[in-house]
């Protein structure tokens, strides 16, 4: 039997709209074949070595709750709806995460620690130690200026004289759209942004899902996410899930209906060492869907809790596990 990721000839599009009786997500298995067949092969960052194509789109309609949970594996979109709430805090420490069992983060700190101090601790070990002690937490759990800081608290400078500054208020660019939804919904700047030049080298990991442009049409809210760099074998399913989870919760806070969560993709890969993944994840034929609804309208866009979120009809194919590339 020929495998199914023997070597082929690149295809051109590797996306296209969801339409008519076509699951959505062959957008996404299409183009993961796409990448593992046809992509550039290099050295990356973390020296694991991807295949990577360059520009890549994914749509998907929100229309009736309907949400784009992958169904070819189980994605824990509890665990990516904890980290998209830990985000609007606008908190940097890990601490948070680890207290509900959220581990997205930890590998990065727990790498710094592990290098700066030759202790060879466990992960387990080192997320209860983070939980369980605020003063190793703060020395050791905080990401930099990340996501969450961007987002609500970006900062700003005052001058107070020739050459000399402070830092200003923070500007909450979250609360800003949700604003300008609400007075200006034909506006072009619905604009949540998280690529601040000037701290990137403050932080444990630039932001990879880092643009995000909403716009109103017939009263539907639309968002398009640009990422930079997406893991499409891993991140992607949390990313694409946040992204419409986020649409989903400005639209109920606009009182708008739900439209589009377009996702963009920049340096789109698959990491070499997940080849057992890929083989699984192209074998499957995705079926069926998942709807969310919401069992209250919280007062703002930053009182949603995790019990907020009601998600049905969601039966996936079994988990695919995957080392992540730190």
């Amino acid at each position: 039997m020929e495998s199914i990721l023997a070597p082929a000839s690149p295809t051109a599009a590797v996306s296209t709209p969801d339409s008519g009786s076509r699951h959505w997500e062959w957008q996404y298995l299409d183009l993961m074949r796409h990448i593992w067949e046809a992509g550039d092969e290099r050295i990356d960052r973390t020296g694991v070595g991807t295949r990577s194509v360059f520009g890549a789109t994914i749509r998907f309609d929100l229309a009736g709750d309907a949400m784009p949970l992958l169904t070819t594996k189980r994605v824990y979109w509890k665990t990516a709806t904890r980290e998209l709430l830990w985000f609007l805090t606008g908190d940097t420490n890990i601490r948070a995460l680890c207290a509900q069992n959220v581990q997205i983060w930890t590998d990065w700190p727990l790498d710094r620690y592990r290098r700066e101090t030759g202790e060879d601790i466990s992960r387990e070990a080192f997320s209860q130690r983070i939980v369980e002690d605020a003063a190793f937490a703060k020395a050791w759990g905080d990401l930099g200026p990340v996501y969450g800081k961007q987002w609500v608290d970006w900062p700003t400078y005052q001058a107070v004289g020739e050459g000399l500054y402070r830092q200003g208020p923070g500007i909450n660019q979250v609360a800003q759209v949700v604003e300008s939804l609400q007075s200006n919904p034909g506006s072009r700047r619905h604009i949540i942004e998280g690529w601040n030049v000037a701290e990137l080298d403050a932080m444990a990991l630039p932001p990879c899902h880092k643009t995000y442009q909403f716009h109103v049409a017939d009263g539907r809210l639309s968002c398009l996410l640009y990422q930079r760099s997406c893991d499409l074998g891993l991140g992607f399913a949390f990313n694409m899930w946040s992204l419409a989870a986020l649409t989903r919760m400005m639209a109920q806070q606009c009182n708008l209906e739900p439209g589009h969560a377009v996702w963009t993709g920049g340096d789109v890969h698959l990491y070499l060492n997940h080849g057992e993944l890929v083989e699984e994840q192209l074998a499957r034929e995705p079926e069926g869907g998942a709807t969310l609804t919401f069992a209250r309208k919280p007062a703002s866009i930053f009182d949603y809790g995790i019990e907020d979120f009601r998600v049905e009809g969601y039966a996936p194919q079994g988990h695919i596990a995957a080392p992540v590339a730190v």
